[in-house]
């Protein structure tokens, strides 16, 4: 079969893009095992169907096309847009991913230079940037479950892979929901399996530091991880609780504001046993964390957050204050000062809170009635002013009537003396 040309589709060609913008999977499919289709063929701008799918958002479509053998790397596009710069513009962090698990080229620029995470960055794209930056393909992890050299056995056991690499793969580094993670799944939930793991995520950061292109981001986000992962097995060892009590620890708060002092003195840690001295990043992020007075902002999690996925750190209308988790809307109905993904995490930070709660309701109540009075007090001087407008307004009147009536007695006098 030959190759594509721009433009040069056939009548089954147009109709299957046209069935990519409706959406409609089923005929898509039925199309795409037409003879007279090809799966990477090219409208008259050089956009193969699975850039039209990424583009629109519609992720079963790409995954079908995928499946069919779409070429997730295609740059004939006529400013050489990739599958994976459409994914980052849709703002789809499912196609996103995909595209990456398919084999997609971060590196990959368009005909002014810009990769696929600058180019979703640029229009606002943040969730789509920090999955690019942060993607690790499954088949790098695999590697490690594999018997290397003289090994009689693999460094990481087979059945742990899928688990180290969801974890891997999370973008929300809060601690509290990492060892959440761990909890969830049995296969972690041993001192042994989490060892092995930890180990695997050192000798990664090692490879990410000594390679030839050098990613001290990734780097210190596998070490980050390894020393979560390695407070788990240690709790997991010295205590029989299944990890509650490490999470409450990283949960626990200072009595006079809430504020996590052990989980920030965890974080601080675990960027300082970076074993990279020189890495540029671990010098930006002492720089950063090391004048801040522990309770004050920035804390070491927003810093790292930052620093790791390029979002900027925790904003409170958005991140759960439990696990850090992106889009929660649950209020702590007392003092609605804190926010929650689900009930299971204001439950959790209960015990915590409640300290505080009165406290935060106080201080609210106390702002609200602040801003309530200022408004009042605004809202009064507005209309004083309107009112000593209006009254500027009718002596103005009534100056221009008396200024009137005197010009026209005026005339009437003239007229008068024209007369006689």
């Amino acid at each position: 079969m030959s190759a594509p040309k721009k433009g040069d589709l056939t009548d089954t060609e147009k109709e299957l893009l046209q069935v990519i913008a409706a959406g409609n999977v089923q005929e898509a499919s039925r199309l795409l095992g037409s003879k007279d289709v090809k799966v990477n063929c090219l409208d008259e701008y050089g956009m193969t169907p699975l850039m039209h799918a990424a583009y629109k958002g519609k992720a079963d479509m790409c995954k079908l096309l995928l499946q069919h053998g779409a070429d997730v790397n295609c740059n004939e596009h006529e400013h050489g847009y990739t599958a994976l710069m459409f994914a980052g513009l849709s703002g789809k962090t499912e196609i996103t991913w995909m595209m990456l698990d398919a084999g997609a080229e971060t590196d990959a620029v368009n005909s002014v230079g810009r990769t696929a995470a600058q180019m979703a960055a640029f229009v606002g794209q943040h969730d789509c940037v920090t999955v690019i930056n942060n993607f690790f393909s499954r088949a790098r992890l695999d590697y490690y479950t594999k018997p290397q050299g003289l090994e009689k056995e693999p460094k990481l056991p087979p059945k742990l892979s899928g688990p180290l690499h969801k974890i891997i793969m999370s973008t929300n580094l809060n601690p509290v929901k990492i060892v959440m993670m761990v909890k969830e799944n049995p296969l972690l939930m041993d001192v042994e399996a989490l060892e092995k793991c930890r180990k695997v995520l050192e000798l990664i950061c090692e490879k990410c530091i000594k390679q030839q292109d050098m990613n001290e981001v990734l780097a210190m986000k596998m070490h980050y991880l390894s020393c979560v992962l390695q407070k788990c097995g240690s709790f997991l060892k010295d205590r029989q609780d299944k990890l509650e009590s490490l999470i409450k620890s990283l949960l626990k708060g200072r009595d006079s504001d809430g504020f996590p002092v052990f989980q920030e003195k965890f974080i601080r840690e675990c960027i300082r046993k970076f074993p990279y001295c020189d890495a540029t990043l671990l010098q930006q992020l002492v720089r950063s964390i090391a004048p801040v007075e522990i309770g004050s902002d920035p804390t070491a999690m927003s810093v790292l957050t930052q620093a790791i996925t390029g979002q900027v750190g925790f904003m409170d209308a958005d991140f759960c204050t439990t696990c850090g988790e992106k889009g929660a809307e649950k209020r702590c109905s007392i003092c609605k000062m804190v926010i929650y993904c689900g009930q299971a995490c204001q439950k959790l930070h209960w015990f915590s809170h409640k300290k505080v709660c009165k406290m935060l309701q106080e201080q609210r109540e106390k702002h609200e009635a602040e801003s309530a009075a200022r408004q009042k007090q605004a809202k009064a001087e507005g209309d004083q002013a309107l009112e000593e407008m209006s009254s500027t307004m009718e002596d103005l009147s009534v100056s221009q009537n008396e200024t009137t009536s005197s010009t026209d007695n005026h005339t009437e006098d003239v007229n008068s003396v024209t007369a006689d």
